[in-house]
């Protein structure tokens, strides 16, 4: 299965909150606060962090608030994403097969990467649930396909 499929996935009846062409972003300079809230509203476990929009700066998790929250106390909700942030952001585009994908997450400890075009534009996010839920997929299909050859239909 490759990047594009996950991506059309996204779109799906039972998850309304989830448009796989919108990509949530922030500024670096909002606060870790506002940050925590947005992902909390949106059900999303990143963000995407770029001036202009279209490419990443940075990315920042749940857990990298998390992080912080524990190694500073509440009074780091006001500072800027900006210094928190990953600012290594590992991309991959739309023709890179998903189990390459998911092998790169599971390797980097990371679980959601942008999906950029040829230029560095942004075309959507995905998680490494996304990526096993479309190995998961690939994997019944296969035994479907062997099941009826087995069977002989």
């Amino acid at each position: 299965m490759l990047v594009k499929q996950l991506l059309t996935m996204k779109s799906d009846v039972s998850k309304p909150w989830i448009d796989s062409g919108t990509i949530v972003t922030i500024l670096p300079e909002t606060t870790l606060g506002e940050a925590a809230r947005l992902l909390a509203e949106k059900r999303i476990g990143a963000v995407v962090v770029s001036r202009d929009g279209r490419r990443p700066d940075g990315i920042l998790s749940e857990r990298d608030i998390v992080r912080q929250l524990g190694k500073h106390g509440p009074e780091v909700l006001a500072q800027p994403v900006g210094g928190v942030m990953t600012t290594a952001v590992q991309t991959c585009t739309t023709g890179e097969d998903a189990l390459t994908i998911l092998e790169r997450m599971t390797e980097g400890r990371f679980r959601h990467m942008p999906v950029v075009d040829g230029q560095g534009d942004m075309l959507g996010v995905i998680s490494i649930g996304d990526a096993v839920s479309g190995r998961l997929k690939e994997l019944a299909a296969e035994k479907e396909a062997l099941t009826g050859m087995i069977m002989g239909a």
